[in-house]
């Protein structure tokens, strides 16, 4: 890392060329310090669950780093990440769905189970009564049942447009879409969701 710029302010292009020419880890670090957070939101809104968001950015950083010698800057580096994240998002979802595992909703935070799976937390409104709170958690249940039925095209463009409320655009870049195809996604997923609440 220069001794002339402090970690923040030295763009990601000679961060990536310090890594790439100098196996520079300060400079690795600061990369990663940048598009963590970003990273693990976009994981999170295909996955559902914390834990798995977690697991897939790390392992999507360990891809990352192994592959940044290839990377030749056509696309911003943020983009070519992101892509590498949605990718290790989808095996680890479709992993999941062969062991059965389910989708839940936590409006909240994750709290272990002793015995199997995970229980979800949910953030208690003192104006709720219990019943409300029945209520609700049995609703957010049954919109996360019907949204593994989905198809995972359509799924996964609306969880990034609803839960981490990225633009029409951003999810284009990350999904390799054009704008026009994410919009109909969305509202194919926003239609048939209704019909299936509905039904």
């Amino acid at each position: 890392m220069s001794k002339k710029q402090e970690p923040d302010t030295v763009p990601d292009k000679q961060l990536i060329a310090q890594v790439q020419s100098d196996d520079d880890m300060e400079a690795w670090e600061e990369l990663m310090r940048r598009h963590s957070d970003k990273a693990f939101q976009i994981a999170y809104g295909i996955l559902g669950q914390r834990d798995d968001a977690e697991e897939v950015t790390q392992d999507a950083f360990v891809r990352i780093y192994r592959a940044l010698a290839r990377f030749r800057g056509d696309s911003e580096f943020s983009t070519w990440m992101y892509r590498i994240v949605v990718n290790q998002a989808r095996n680890k979802y479709r992993w999941n769905k062969r062991r059965g595992a389910h989708l839940n909703v936590s409006i909240d935070q994750e709290l272990e189970a002793d015995d199997f799976s995970k229980l979800t937390r949910d953030v208690r409104d003192p104006r709720r009564s219990p019943a409300k709170n029945v209520m609700l958690n049995e609703w957010m249940s049954e919109i996360a049942s019907e949204m593994e039925k989905l198809p995972a095209v359509n799924r996964e463009a609306l969880m990034l447009r609803n839960d981490k409320n990225l633009s029409y655009e951003q999810i284009a870049e990350l999904l390799g879409c054009k704008v026009g195809t994410i919009k109909s996604r969305i509202a194919r997923a926003r239609e048939e969701l209704r019909a299936r609440l509905r039904a």
